[in-house]
């Protein structure tokens, strides 16, 4: 059925929208991005065409119920209606669902005294983590500027605890005093909070245990600001 959906869809940007992906995205409201994903045959081992995914795009497209399913094999198209019928739906908190943006959980890999860095996908206990659309565009982020990371250590608690998940915006790498930043010290990615102090910035720890966490001077190319921690998930109550 993913694969007649697909071919469905190629059919009508083919006849209706000059085979531009464009075009329906501009008609449907839907991203580019999101319409390549569907119709992708590999995305998500080619099920990302959902039976609620079709639903949304036949009523953003203004088409019949059932559009992407009608002339498909019988028993197919008779569990899709039967899908419809009687059935509460169950939201989830993934990239299918249109209230979400994904957001990928990542390992940083830094460079001592480079400004850039890259990403490797954190596959330990799942690859993204799902933040509420509106919460993203209230505070006017981009999701693809947002990455998620694990905290290591102790020396962010009780703020952070290691394992807490925080998001950070690549975006956003304007010192603040009194914020917490991801910074790339000396090749390395910590997470401290920035404070400004005898006209210097130093990255400290909100651990009690200054002895043991005392603050670093954030000065040159060896303490560069990778992004800022706009939000944490925590299974600590």
């Amino acid at each position: 059925m993913y694969q007649y959906r697909r071919d469905r869809l190629l059919a009508l940007i083919g006849e209706r929208y000059a085979n531009t992906r464009k075009k329906i995205s501009d008609a449907s409201g839907w991203s580019e991005a999101r319409i390549s994903q569907i119709l992708s045959p590999t995305y998500r081992d080619g099920r990302a065409f959902s039976e609620k995914i079709a639903r949304k795009l036949e009523a953003d497209l203004q088409l019949d119920s059932m559009y992407f399913d009608q002339g498909a094999a019988p028993d197919q198209a008779m569990l899709a209606a039967r899908a419809l019928k009687g059935v509460r739906e169950v939201v989830l908190d993934d990239e299918h669902d249109e209230r979400f943006y994904t957001i990928r959980k990542v390992k940083l890999r830094l460079s001592a005294g480079i400004t850039g860095f890259a990403v490797e996908p954190e596959t330990h206990d799942g690859g993204t983590i799902s933040v509420q659309r509106g919460w993203v565009d209230r505070n006017g982020y981009h999701p693809d500027r947002l990455v998620a990371i694990k905290v290591k250590g102790e020396s962010m608690e009780p703020a952070l605890y290691e394992d807490d998940v925080v998001i950070i915006n690549t975006a956003d790498t304007r010192p603040v005093d009194g914020v917490v930043f991801a910074v790339n010290y000396e090749g390395e990615p910590v997470v401290k909070r920035l404070a400004r102090d005898i006209g210097e910035w130093w990255l400290t720890s909100d651990n009690p245990d200054q002895r043991k966490y005392h603050r670093k001077m954030c000065r040159g190319r060896e303490c560069i600001i990778v992004g800022r921690v706009v939000r944490k998930e925590s299974e600590r109550i």
